[in-house]
């Protein structure tokens, strides 16, 4: 199991330029409030040698992974069993933070167990719970769900054009008695709908859109991350910065508003990416993942920078 975060040096260098030094006796704070397989808090201690860092994962698997990976930093490493949606309670004893990331990507962990059920590449349990011990799975949804609200989920978070077509398929199945079990019988499914002309010119798997949708879903993952955005000025240090990555339209659409109502009616401080900053060729050809990858930069202002004499944090 391999795993390289993605956009990673740009993030460094914006932590630089925000005074974060390689050698220092400040001890800054940072939250790692999606640790996954640690590849972020890795590289953060390897660089700022006086970095704390404090980690929230919901999936207990990832958060004995990382342990294990960063032992040498067991003294400047703390990870944290937790929604990062709850990034404002699950850390608040730790605060105030220097910075926050956020890597909303799915793990590499997730996507090459088969029996986590999140990749459509390999057959395994219908599952897709980022915690496996809570929640419905991606099985219960499309097994009990109506057409309309499955055909309503795979277009709210997965933009899929034939979200009615699949979800009448499933129905269709559903009708001679038999449940969607597995990855591979419901990626049957969508191909059986979607003629053949059709997936052809897609240009990438014709299951792709429906299980992020489905993984969106069970997860709750757009509505934990507005309730951590909502929550983040309340852990953060008055000068702190936001990091966040992001990898679909519906997540960078969050965290851009997000940072606009920061800086614009909340007068909060400055977005340091005007525009989102994008792999390289060379990075994406290095590391697939990367491909549809953005990242946005957030820099609240300090009690000295705000300006008309406004204190803030």
């Amino acid at each position: 199991m391999t795993h390289e975060p993605v956009l990673l040096a740009p993030i460094i260098e914006f932590m630089r330029s925000a005074g974060f030094a390689d050698n220092s006796d400040k001890n800054s704070r940072i939250a790692d409030c999606t640790l996954g397989l640690g590849g972020y808090s890795e590289k953060i201690l390897q660089t700022f040698t006086d970095a704390q860092i404090y980690a929230l994962d919901r999936d207990l698997r990832a958060i004995e992974l990382s342990n294990s990976r960063l032992s040498d930093y067991a003294s400047r490493f703390t990870a944290l069993h937790g929604n990062f949606g709850n990034v404002g309670t699950s850390l608040a004893n730790f605060a105030p933070f220097d910075a926050l990331v956020f890597d909303l990507g799915v793990s590499n962990m997730q996507l090459t167990e088969a029996d986590r059920g999140f990749s459509f590449q390999m057959d395994g349990p219908l599952d897709m719970r980022m915690n496996s011990q809570a929640g419905r799975t991606a099985a219960d949804v499309v097994n009990t769900a109506s057409v309309a609200d499955l055909a309503d989920i795979f277009w709210l978070y997965g933009e899929e054009r034939f979200s009615r077509q699949i979800a009448r398929g499933i129905e269709e199945h559903r009708k001679h008695g038999r449940e969607l079990k597995t990855t591979g019988e419901l990626v049957e499914v969508i191909r059986n709908v979607l003629p053949a002309p059709v997936q052809r010119k897609m240009g990438t798997h014709p299951a792709r859109r429906v299980f992020q949708a489905l993984r969106i879903h069970v997860n709750n993952e757009l509505e934990e991350l507005e309730t951590a955005l909502a929550s983040i000025r309340e852990i953060a240090a008055p000068d702190a910065m936001v990091v966040i990555v992001s990898y679909h339209s519906l997540e960078d659409r969050i965290v851009k508003h997000a940072f606009r109502t920061w800086k614009k009616e909340n007068k909060w401080g400055t977005v340091l990416t005007k525009r989102p900053v994008l792999p390289d060729t060379e990075e994406i050809e290095r590391n697939h993942k990367a491909r549809s990858a953005k990242l946005r930069v957030f820099r609240f202002f300090g009690k000295k920078q705000a300006p008309g004499g406004r204190r803030y944090g």
